[in-house]
Parts: C-alpha cells; structure tokens; sequence
C-alpha cells in the first residue's frame, strides 16, 4: 500500500522537531541538554532561525512544513511547549519527532523509534501527558548512565553535569550522523533513516569503541538548583 503524501512527502514525515533540555547559561553543555544540541546544529545547517515565541513556551523556527522547537520551561514541562505548538499548527502526534538525551545507551548511540515507554525521562512524561498518548516518534541519543561509566554520581547529578572529553566526541559524532540522515528523516522514511542510525558495528560511531570503568575519577558534587527539576528519588530516578 502506498502511504498518502502531502506536498511530495509521506504524510507521516515530521512536521515538529522538539530538541528537549533546560534553559539557562548553567545548563547548556549538560548531557540532559543533548536535544538542545542537535536542534542548534540543524538550525545552523540547514539555514534557519529560532527565536523567542511566547504562545509556544519556548524558541521555535520554521522551514517549510517543518517546525522547530527549544521548550524553555524547563525539562519537566516540557509538554506544555510541545502541546501548545502541535494543538495550533494541527500536528497529530506521528508527525511529531523529540529528540532526547538517554542513559540506557552509551555515549554515540542513536535510536529512532515511535512509541514505547518513558524510561523514567521528565520530558517524555510531560509530553505524553500534554499529547495524551506516547505515539509519537523519539531520536535518542545515548549519553550513558554513571553505574555502567564507573561513576557513583546520582542520575539527576550526571545528567546535569557536562560529558567527559571521550563522551562529548561520541555524543557530537553521533549528531552528526543523524544531520547526515536528516534528509532522509525529513522525507518520512523513517526504515531508511534507521538503516543509517542503527549500524551493525553495535551503534557506535567509534566503531564498537567501549568506555572504561573510571572509578577513580574525581566525582562531581552538584550544585545545581533542584527547584527547577523534579529532585529524584533514587539513583535510578531520571530528571
């Protein structure tokens, strides 16, 4: 069966692209902002701007039938960004593509998949609330968790804590993958996009390169507000 298009593309491409993190200076080269990332470098990329829009709740852009956006609500309300800008433009949720930091996946691996649970992610949670449903499409991208890297820090203190050296080049080189697949992405074809984010060599860009245990390395103490994100429960918990 052929898929209906819209203006030559499969009706199912996405129309909105959501980069989830936090706003702020003290947040931006934090794993948890890992969407953030990828957004501004598809902005930078493919020539479009973001700019400040009130009724949105965040920064939001637009090329073509394709929307952009930066919720500034922080993690935890993400929804409330996603919500409003799908409710005006009439964007159902399978158009709908979040890209998201993940701690079940090492530093430079990608997933792409539509559905399926939270992991315990904020964001994620907020934004099926705010859809009512979990339908739509999500590009994770792995930044690990501190019990498989060798780190004692609780989740909500790693994931608001910048990348060691080693992962901020997996994690880039990832990013730049998914812009090599972007084309692809944005046509609707969603098996040809994972054909090219999901490599048989284990996913990561490094070719199978591991991370090793470095238990001795100095631990971070967070000093970061807990006002603005849900403060965890557990280790486990996630922001």
């Amino acid at each position: 069966m052929i898929s209906p298009r819209r203006n030559g593309q499969d009706m199912n491409a996405p129309r909105l692209i959501v980069g989830l993190g936090n706003p702020g200076s003290e947040y931006a080269a934090t794993r948890h902002n890992t969407g953030f990332w990828l957004v501004d470098r598809l902005a930078v990329e493919r020539s479009f701007s973001l700019a400040p829009q009130a009724r949105f709740f965040g920064l939001a852009g637009r090329q073509g039938d394709c929307h952009f956006l930066k919720p500034t609500t922080f993690m935890n309300r993400s929804g409330q960004a996603v919500g409003a800008l799908a409710r005006f433009y009439r964007i159902p949720p399978a158009e709908i593509l979040v890209v998201h930091d993940d701690l079940d996946l090492p530093p430079g691996a990608i997933r792409l998949k539509q559905g399926g649970g939270n992991g315990g992610h904020n964001g994620l949670k907020d934004i099926e609330a705010a859809l009512s449903t979990s339908a739509f499409w999500r590009l994770r991208l792995g930044v690990g968790h501190p019990r498989t890297l060798g780190l004692s820090q609780p989740v909500l203190d790693f994931v608001l804590h910048r990348p060691r050296a080693e992962e901020q080049e997996a994690i880039d080189a990832a990013i730049t993958r998914c812009l090599a697949a972007w084309p692809t992405l944005a046509a609707g074809d969603y098996s040809a996009a994972q054909r090219i984010l999901h490599p048989a060599d284990g996913n990561c860009p490094s070719g199978g390169k591991t991370f090793p245990n470095l238990s001795g390395v100095k631990r971070f103490s967070s000093s970061l507000p807990e006002t603005r994100e849900e403060s965890s429960q557990s280790s486990e918990e996630r922001t």
